[in-house]
């Protein structure tokens, strides 16, 4: 099916024409343009009096509560006393100190810690639009070393480029209506991508529902091992990837596999994680990896693993404080045997259903990054502001 949506392109969608966005961002400020510090036009406020008391946040409720990092809004509370009263006409920026993150709060709120600083603009005679100071921050490439407290320290003392008043607001009015346009964009892929996970989920629910089918241990279609190796044997940029009970894989010098294998984590948070992968690999020792495959269709095993093995390991693992399976969990497993023919049929099937919703290089995931890239690369591009030279004697 062929969506219908618009492209995020300023050269083709005629909002983003309306404001010559190429033009502002090939001409640039003749001398450049000052840059100034974070903390010579910005203010800041402990937020120590908007601390929510309770934690049993509601959606009746009718005050946010709010964090600084990525999650933002954390739930909504009763709560009437000491509120931060941010409005449209009154913004602020929540910025985490610790993680540098931040976000523009433009309604009445309060915050779930201290670990953070509200800032607004300072009373200087230097000219800001305060919006634009939001934008400009996000393009600051900053990223702590340490779990230390960086407003004061190191982040307010970062300059960024400050253009005439009218320049700056120019190019708030670009992202504004850029970001609204990017959001209608990003929320309609949102629910498309909802829409194709529920599909997804009835079809592979009714491809690997079968009666009166042979059915056999999971030992018996295929080899089961297990990795051999210490989690911290992985490196920062080793030449194979090393399969451990994290979601994703890391890095390592040395490889103990190489063949087409299914590899699913063994214990702790991600227990019962599914990866598959087809080359030279190695793997953490609580890992699980199935190989040399007899009778089946290795893609047709790997999709009937992520549909019913969580749920059968959940009532067969091992509770305690790490949740983990052993080995005669994984011989108990049963898979029922089509022919073969039916097995590559199924397999093809919910593999395009499955890139279309989970492949972050080619499905709806990817169409949601890239969107999100685009935004970022014009906005970065309208902030490159060259910077003015002082003149010497």
């Amino acid at each position: 099916m062929k969506s219908k949506r618009k492209a995020l392109n300023p050269k083709s969608n005629t909002a983003m024409n309306q404001f010559k966005t190429e033009k502002l961002i090939s001409q640039p400020v003749l001398g450049g343009v000052q840059r100034v510090k974070l903390e010579e036009i910005l203010a800041y406020e402990q937020p120590n009096k908007y601390i929510v008391k309770s934690t049993e946040y509601n959606d009746a409720y009718t005050i946010p509560v709010l964090t600084a990092g990525q999650s933002f809004l954390l739930g909504h509370t009763n709560e009437t006393q000491g509120i931060c009263r941010a409005n449209k006409k009154s913004p602020v920026i929540i910025f985490d100190d610790f993680t540098t993150s931040n976000h523009w709060v433009d309604f009445p709120f309060k915050i779930k810690s201290s670990a953070m600083k509200i800032l607004s603009p300072k009373k200087t005679n230097i000219e800001i639009n305060f919006r634009y100071i939001f934008y400009a921050m996000q393009c600051i490439k900053y990223l702590p070393r340490t779990h230390a407290r960086q407003w004061i320290s190191i982040y307010s003392k970062i300059k960024i480029p400050l253009p005439s008043l009218p320049i700056q607001k120019e190019v708030v009015r670009i992202l504004d209506t850029f970001t609204e346009l990017e959001a209608e964009l990003e929320a309609e892929l949102e629910a498309e991508l909802e829409a194709r996970q529920k599909q997804y989920a009835y079809y592979r629910e009714k491809l690997l529902s079968f009666r009166e089918r042979e059915v056999r241990r999971l030992s018996e279609v295929c080899k089961i091992t297990t990795g051999k190796l210490n989690a911290n044997a992985k490196t920062e940029d080793g030449q194979y990837l090393f399969f451990t009970c994290d979601a994703n894989p890391y890095k390592i010098d040395i490889y103990a596999f190489d063949t087409e294998a299914i590899i699913i984590s063994g214990n702790g948070s991600q227990v019962g994680h599914i990866n598959y992968y087809k080359g030279k690999f190695n793997a953490y020792q609580r890992t699980y990896i199935l190989s040399d495959f007899k009778d089946i269709n290795v893609k047709f095993l790997l999709f009937y693993l992520k549909a019913y093995f969580k749920d059968f390991i959940f009532t067969d693992s091992k509770k305690g404080s790490v949740p983990y399976i052993t080995m005669p969990t994984f011989k108990k497993f049963k898979i029922p045997i089509p022919p073969l023919a039916e097995q590559k049929r199924i397999a093809n099937i919910l593999d395009k259903f499955d890139a279309l919703v989970n492949d972050i290089s080619t499905g709806l995931p990817a169409e949601i990054n890239a969107r999100k890239q685009q935004y970022e690369y014009y906005r970065n591009q309208l902030l490159n502001f060259k910077e003015k030279q002082s003149i010497k004697n």
